[in-house]
């Protein structure tokens, strides 16, 4: 297609999918149980963690976790009591269990005994504070030879500034979240980064339901530092597929550059808010099988 009817197409379909209606058979219809802004963020951070495998499983298992919080997620995590806890073991999704859930639980007491908000987690200090278990020496080029620099897929390059730029957000956002003394290794691999060469499909997913404002009832737009146009879309099979089919993927694998890429030609038809073409994109996928 060319740039016109491709625009025009991709904007009928952001219109045809980008509807309450589409809210009863995504994860996303957790966090609209909810109204409280701290209940809404962290049920629709667990969706978005949880999404893997058939999206009814994802809404059922969610729905089983919150029910065992009594429906009051932000309440149960700054009050809970150890017998609380207790009522957490034994859930599991896919490979997330409850060694994995406690450990989330204990971060968000700790983030919200300072802050009232989970958009926080993702603004980058000028200081940038890592783990010192996670360093390890990489060169660094640029800065003359036998000069280095320290970096691991846990933890943020120091002296970033605080530009709400999504892969320094989700860079510094891993580390944070892994910050505190009793983490599990095993909970590492839930919680991904660019770092990783990741796509960080299911937290670019999550900030698109924090960040957009459109007023269409389906994205939240709670945070106000963040903007739509800092965000880089959530690119998964269907949305890779669909992608590549209309021409706008030319990296052969898939990882987290494969997802600026995207995003990038998704700028050219809206740079204010392109990811707004994820509902385009994946609409295509999962409902047309485009």
């Amino acid at each position: 297609m060319e740039f016109l009817e491709l625009k025009d197409f991709l904007d009928y379909k952001v219109e045809q999918y980008n509807k309450p209606n589409f809210i009863t058979n995504d994860p996303i219809c957790i966090p609209h149980r909810f109204s409280k802004k701290q209940d809404v963020e962290i049920a629709a951070f667990f969706a978005a963690i949880l999404a893997w495998g058939q999206r009814k499983t994802i809404i059922n298992k969610c729905t089983e976790l919150f029910e065992r919080m009594d429906n009051a997620p932000y309440d149960f995590m700054l009050q809970h009591s150890d017998d609380d806890l207790k009522g957490l073991l034994g859930f599991k999704h896919r490979t997330f269990n409850d060694t994995d859930l406690l450990y989330f639980i204990s971060f968000f007491k700790f983030h919200y005994e300072q802050s009232d908000s989970l958009e926080t987690a993702f603004l980058v200090p000028s200081k940038a504070v890592f783990r010192e278990e996670y360093l390890e020496e990489i060169p660094v080029a640029a800065a003359g030879k036998g000069s280095k620099r320290y970096a691991s897929a846990a933890c943020m390059l120091p002296d970033l500034d605080r530009t709400p730029q999504t892969e320094q957000a989700l860079n510094y956002f891993r580390s944070y979240f892994f910050s505190l003394p009793d983490f599990p290794r095993r909970t590492i691999k839930h919680v991904s980064s660019p770092l990783q060469k990741s796509t960080c499909k299911r937290l670019n997913m999550f900030l698109r339901w924090m960040v957009r404002k459109d007023n269409k009832g389906v994205d939240f737009g709670l945070w106000n530092t963040v903007q739509p146009a800092d965000l880089i879309c959530p690119c998964d099979v269907h949305v890779d597929r669909v992608a590549r089919k209309l021409g706008m993927i030319s990296r052969k694998q898939t990882d987290w550059q494969t997802a600026v890429e995207l995003t990038k030609k998704l700028a050219e038809f809206d740079p204010a808010d392109p990811v707004k073409y994820d509902f385009a994109l994946f609409g295509l996928g999962v409902e047309e099988k485009f």
